[in-house]
């Protein structure tokens, strides 16, 4: 008698925060769907610092909740600090973190899975896929079992043949205290893949009690912090936990070089390549010879317990030298360890390899999500994980992909640029990365994404209904400032104040708002403005994004004509299995480029490097357009 007699719609393979949410947009959606991880204690692990969020990451995170995703809710329920970034700079750049008590967003993902329909677990290594002909039916465990399957979508983290380095000692393993996956890679490179290595790494946790805090500086959050999520699953934080900084020195340096000849990144032994925008700290200081310090940030791991995690440490040095250099930094004199930093090289798949649904080109119903792919972060991966879980689940419902353009969401630049671009290094969002960052604010999210989320059937209608209200008080917000009048004596005195030129004649208030030292909390001074808040029961939110409509109406409308433009583009497809060594009269290189990626429209054509725009022209004349 077999455990799975049944062929599931979905088996999702891990259970880190791609796998998390792929397994939970699946089911969501009706499909039948097992997880299977190697350790259902570990689901949806902060396996490096516990936050989620920062500079566009946060817009990610609220991207998934606006679809229906998981990550803004547990970020919510187990933070223990929120910080709203960039707030000195525009809207566009704005991007919500919180720093999480570690344990409980674990424990969290499991409770809201185990309460989700349609979704089973299983506890066992995946050591292979069941391909017959070009499609993927199924997956085989170490066991030697064979559980059947429609579609299966690989979320395998760092586990993938993953190597542990600390000084000149390595070992397997996918994180620490955990072994490495072993056998998917080799059967995937026999059938057709390329494949490559890169690293990562993570700084020691230490002991909070043997630090001297007196001797940082205090890092608190936001005032009036705000949360993720759209729903009111969850209220913002009524306390907070404190991080810190301090900073590293010279001596600290000498004595972090005096390991330099048994690290595993300059002697040899890690070839692979590490984030560029996260390095250790001996790269840093390496790359970095003329900075006599580094910033660390001192957070804490949760609510109650007394770990530490020391961001801006990371490091595969040797554990005495980590320990030896780290009690020379102001604070860590007494510093105890729980466990030293590590660098861990993992397998990938160049993400060229796959489709906008992330669909594997080469096998039917396999898709892949998270590291695999070549990118680094929570956020990154969780974002993967709800694209290929939702279109894992319209596959087998025989329903078009769902894909997301670059001017709809960070989560479709991210795409889009790992399949037209690949990556060669751990690939990270950053705001810069998007062309049209004013479209797609944190604030927005889920005006952007939830009508799509709901006519996929991922969304909640509370989450749409929601999201319409807000949507049309903001608006009757707006239109009630380009309706209403003011007069010169009344709105001077708020102008001279702001050091704004004065009124000649009455003038609509949507004119005097959108100057740009003018607040809400001057317009508020306007009995009508008040009367016409509390008349309407408007909320923060809603208030906030009125505000932006107003302050940013130019620069939004330009960027919509943009991507307008962009999006013709996007509209003229090129055919499946396109003969691109015909055309003659474009460049070698081009032909190709295009040939190993096989773009979907003209407009991903042009983003691919090394086809130039008259190669675009060429293409498009010989389309007949």
């Amino acid at each position: 008698m077999s455990l799975f007699q049944d062929i599931y719609d979905v088996i999702v393979v891990g259970a880190g925060h791609a796998g998390s949410e792929a397994a939970a947009a699946a089911a969501n959606m009706g499909s039948k769907t097992l997880l299977i991880t190697m350790n259902l204690q570990n689901i949806a692990q902060m396996s490096c610092n516990p936050a989620m969020g920062g500079i566009a990451k946060g817009q990610i995170v609220r991207e998934i909740d606006a679809l229906g995703g998981y990550s803004g809710i547990v970020s919510d329920t187990s933070a223990i600090q929120f910080k709203m970034l960039n707030k000195s700079k525009g809207p566009a750049m704005w991007s919500p973190r919180v720093q999480s008590d570690r344990m409980r967003f674990a424990e969290d993902w499991r409770l809201m899975l185990e309460q989700t329909p349609n979704l089973d677990f299983y506890q066992e290594m995946v050591s292979g896929l069941i391909i017959e002909g070009d499609k993927v039916v199924g997956v085989k465990t170490s066991l030697g079992l064979s559980i059947k399957a429609k579609t299966v979508v690989l979320t395998n983290g760092t586990f993938l043949n993953g190597l542990i380095h600390i000084g000149d000692k390595n070992f397997g393993g996918g994180r620490a205290g955990e072994k490495a996956a072993t056998g998917i890679t080799e059967q995937l490179v026999d059938l057709g893949f390329d494949s490559g290595r890169m690293k990562t790494g993570t700084p020691p946790r230490v002991d909070g009690r043997s630090l001297d805090y007196s001797k940082m500086l205090v890092q608190s959050g936001d005032k009036n912090p705000e949360k993720f999520s759209y729903l009111d699953v969850t209220k913002p934080l009524e306390k907070q936990r404190d991080c810190h900084m301090t900073y590293t020195s010279p001596e600290v340096h000498d004595l972090l070089r005096e390991g330099f000849d048994r690290s595993p990144m300059f002697n040899g032994r890690i070839k692979s390549i590490g984030p560029r925008y996260c390095p250790s700290i001996e790269d840093k200081i390496n790359r970095f010879a003329d900075k006599e310090r580094h910033q660390l940030f001192i957070e804490p791991e949760g609510w109650n317990t007394v770990e530490v995690y020391v961001n801006g440490f990371s490091t595969s040095l040797p554990e005495d030298v980590q320990f030896k250099a780290l009690r020379s930094v102001s604070g860590f004199e007494k510093v105890k360890f729980f466990r030293p930093g590590y660098a861990i090289e993992y397998d990938y798949f160049p993400p060229t390899q796959l489709k906008h649904s992330l669909e594997t080109k080469i096998i039917d119903g396999l898709f892949f999500a998270g590291q695999i792919n070549g990118t680094t972060g929570y956020e990154e991966a969780a974002s993967q994980g709800l694209m290929a879980g939702i279109n894992a689940s319209l596959k087998v419902q025989n329903k078009e992909s769902f894909t997301l353009k670059r001017n709809e969401a960070y989560i479709g630049v991210l795409i889009d640029d790992l399949i037209t671009k690949g990556t060669e290094e751990p690939y990270r969002m950053f705001t810069s990365r998007a062309e049209y960052r004013t479209l797609l604010r944190q604030d927005n999210a889920d005006t952007r994404l939830t009508p799509k989320g709901y006519k996929i059937g991922l969304a909640s209608e509370l989450r749409l209904r929601r999201m319409e209200e807000k949507k049309s008080k903001s608006f009757g917000f707006v239109n009630f400032f380009k309706e209403t009048s003011v007069r010169p004596e009344d709105a001077n005195p708020v102008l001279e104040r702001n050091n704004s030129s004065p009124m000649k004649q009455s003038d609509k208030m949507f004119k005097i708002f959108s100057r740009p030292n003018i607040s809400i909390d001057d317009m508020r001074e306007f009995e009508s403005v008040e009367n016409y808040i509390k008349e309407n029961n408007l909320d923060d939110e809603v208030i906030e994004q009125a505000e932006i409509q107003i302050k940013y109406s130019g620069y939004i409308e330009k960027e919509k004509n943009n991507a307008d433009k962009l999006n013709r583009l996007e509209n003229i497809k090129i055919p499946s299995n396109f003969d691109y060594s015909q055309i003659k009269s474009m460049s070698f290189e081009a032909r190709e480029k295009l040939k190993n990626v096989q773009p979907s429209t003209i407009a991903q054509a042009s983003r691919i490097s090394g086809v130039s725009p008259n190669d675009i022209s060429v293409l498009l004349v010989y389309m007949g357009r």
